[in-house]
C-alpha cells in the first residue's frame, strides 16, 4: 500500500544495528516515563486497602479503584492512538504527562471532601494521561532500532517500569499508612475525611514530578517519529491482523491477572493462614512481587537475544500457573513466597505480548498500539471479578481466576503470536 506515512516497521527495519546517538538518547529519556507510570500504577495496590478501611468497603467496592483506573484505557486508548498519529510520539508524551499531573492534583480536593467517588474520578483522569503515555512510548521504543530486537528493547525499558513498581510500595507504606497511624493517634473521632488526607502529599509530589517531566520532554531534541497521514480506515485495517487480535486478548488477560494479584497481595498476606501481617508491613512485601518483575525483565531482555520471545513467554506462563497453584493449595511461608515469586515470571509478559502483536502491522501500527492499550481494560475487569470471588469463596481461593488467565498467554506465546500469511502481506 503506497503511503506518505512514517511507519514504525520501516523505521525499525531501516535502522542500523548500532543505534544512532539520538536514538540512544531517546531510549534513555523514555526510561524515566516507564519508571513513573510503573510507580503510579503500583500505588493503587497501597491505595486499595487504605481506601477500603477509610470508607468501610467490601472487596468488590474496593476493586472499583482498579476498575476506574484501567477503565480509562478502554475509553481513551483508541482516541489516543488517533491523536498520537496526528501529533507524533513526543507531543503525545507531553500531553499524557500533563493530563496525568492534573489527575494527581484532583486527589487533594477528593481527600478534603472525603468522598470515594471523587477519588475514583481522580484515578480515571490520572489513568487517561497514563494511557496516552502508553500509546506514545511503547511503539516509540520498538521504532528506535532493529525490528528483530524490538521485544528485547521494550523488555529492557519495561524493567525501569518494574523499578518504579518496586520503589512505590515503600513510598506508599511510609507516607500513606504511617499517615493513617499518626492521624488515628491524634484524632478524637477518626473519620474517612481525616484518614483520606494521608494521600494529599504523595499525590501532590507526583503532580509536580509529572509537570516537570512534561516540561523536560517538551524541550528535548528527540527523533520526530509516529506522526503520519493515515486513512480513516487505518483502525479497521489493524483489526484484520489475527496476531494483533489475539495479542489484544493476551494483554487483556495478562494485565487483568497481574493487577489482580498485586491488588490482593496486602489482603492475602493479612490472612492468618498465610502470614497474618499488619497492612503497613504487608504493603512493603509488595516490593518483592514487583522487584521480581524488575529483575526478570533485565534477565529476559538478555535471554530473548538468543531464544524466541514466544517460547520465553510460554515458559513463563507455565511457571506462573504452577506458582499460583502452590499459593492456593498451601499455607504459611510457602504460599506467601510462591505468590510473590509470580512477579519474576510476569516480568517479560507485557512487553513481549505487545511487541509480538504489533509486528508487521505496517502503517496500521499506531492504531494497533491503541487497540492493545484498549485491552489494558483487563486491569479493570479481572480484579473486580476477583473481588466478587473473594467476597464469596475467600481471598486465597479467588486466585484461581488469574491462574486461568495465564493459560491463554501460554497459548499465545506458542501459537497465537505467529503472523498469518495475510498479516505478513499487510
Amino acid at each position: 500500500m503506497a503511503s506518505t506515512s512514517v511507519t514504525l516497521e520501516s523505521q525499525a527495519n531501516n535502522a542500523p544495528s548500532a543505534l544512532p546517538s539520538n536514538y540512544r538518547f531517546a531510549l534513555f529519556s523514555l526510561t524515566t516515563l516507564f519508571f513513573i507510570w510503573g510507580f503510579i500504577t503500583c500505588l493503587n495496590d497501597i491505595l486499595i486497602p487504605y481506601l477500603k478501611d477509610a470508607f468501610s468497603l467490601s472487596y468488590t467496592q474496593a476493586m472499583l479503584v482498579q476498575f476506574c483506573f484501567f477503565g480509562a484505557y478502554f475509553i481513551v486508548s483508541l482516541p489516543a492512538g488517533k491523536l498520537v498519529s496526528k501529533i507524533g510520539y513526543k507531543k503525545g508524551i507531553v500531553t499524557g504527562l500533563t493530563i496525568a499531573s492534573f489527575g494527581c492534583l484532583l486527589f487533594y480536593p477528593a481527600a478534603e471532601m472525603g468522598v470515594y467517588g471523587v477519588f475514583l474520578l481522580a484515578l480515571f483522569v490520572l489513568a487517561a494521561g497514563i494511557t496516552i503515555l502508553q500509546v506514545s512510548a511503547n511503539p516509540y521504543v520498538t521504532a528506535l532500532g532493529p525490528a528483530n530486537t524490538a521485544s528485547s528493547r521494550l523488555t529492557m525499558t519495561q524493567a525501569f517500569n518494574a523499578l518504579g513498581t518496586t520503589v512505590a510500595p515503600f513510598f506508599g507504606a511510609w507516607l500513606i499508612f504511617n499517615g493513617i497511624e499518626s492521624g488515628l493517634e491524634t484524632a478524637i473521632e477518626p473519620s474517612a475525611t481525616v484518614e483520606a488526607t494521608a494521600v494529599q502529599i504523595p499525590y501532590l509530589l507526583l503532580a509536580a514530578s509529572l509537570l516537570g517531566l512534561a516540561f523536560v520532554f517538551s524541550m528535548l531534541n528527540l527523533p520526530n517519529l509516529g506522526k503520519s497521514q493515515q486513512s480513516d480506515t487505518a483502525s479497521e485495517k489493524a483489526w484484520d491482523f489475527r496476531h494483533l487480535r489475539l495479542g489484544a486478548v493476551g494483554i487483556f488477560l495478562y494485565v487483568g491477572a497481574e493487577v489482580s494479584i498485586g491488588s490482593f497481595l496486602v489482603s492475602f498476606l493479612q490472612q492468618p493462614s498465610v502470614a497474618g501481617m499488619a497492612e503497613s508491613q504487608a504493603a512493603k512485601y509488595i516490593a518483592f512481587y514487583w522487584g521480581g518483575a524488575m529483575v526478570g525483565r533485565f534477565i529476559g531482555a538478555l535471554i530473548m537475544q538468543h531464544i524466541a520471545a514466544g517460547k520465553v513467554l510460554a515458559f513463563n506462563a507455565l511457571m506462573v500457573i504452577l506458582l499460583i497453584t502452590i499459593a492456593i493449595t498451601f499455607d504459611g511461608d510457602i504460599a506467601m513466597w510462591s505468590i510473590l515469586a509470580v512477579g519474576l515470571f510476569n516480568s517479560i509478559m507485557f512487553p513481549t505480548i505487545f511487541s509480538l502483536a504489533i509486528h508487521k502491522l505496517g502503517d496500521a501500527t499506531s492504531n494497533g498500539a491503541g487497540i492493545l492499550c484498549l485491552a489494558i481494560v483487563g486491569g479493570a475487569i479481572v480484579p473486580l471479578a476477583q473481588g466478587v470471588f473473594a467476597d464469596i469463596i475467600g481471598v486465597q481461593l479467588a486466585f484461581i481466576l488469574p491462574a486461568l488467565c495465564y493459560v491463554f498467554i501460554g497459548y499465545y506465546g506458542l501459537r497465537g503470536s505467529k503472523p498469518s500469511d495475510a498479516s505478513q502481506q499487510g
